[in-house]
């Protein structure tokens, strides 16, 4: 039985880097990520989805979407969503 690596898993199974299909999945990881990051935040602040929606003026359901890593979020809301929940953000960019 062959063994593989997980990168050539993804290679073979999503696309190679740099590909669309590669590149999509790599952004829903980061979405998820992102979401559940947003999610451990809030429940450590006691903090419902409905009551973090009202402070920034959207739906629980949309607060539900962002943390499951079903919806694309901008900086803004970003900034928004940790302003409502008191925590601070920071975002390292390095180059590859």
């Amino acid at each position: 039985m062959k063994t593989y690596t997980l990168k050539e898993a993804e290679d073979s199974l999503i696309g190679k880097i740099g590909s669309r299909t590669r590149d999509d999945y790599e952004l829903r990881i980061k979405l998820i990520q992102f979401g559940q990051l947003i999610k451990e935040v809030r429940n450590d602040k006691g903090m419902t989805q409905d009551e973090l929606g009202q402070l920034i003026g959207v739906t629980k359901s949309q607060i539900s979407k962002l943390e499951n890593g079903t919806s694309n979020m901008t900086i803004g809301t970003i900034f928004k969503i940790f302003e409502a929940l008191k925590s601070n953000v920071q975002f390292a960019v390095t180059s590859n």
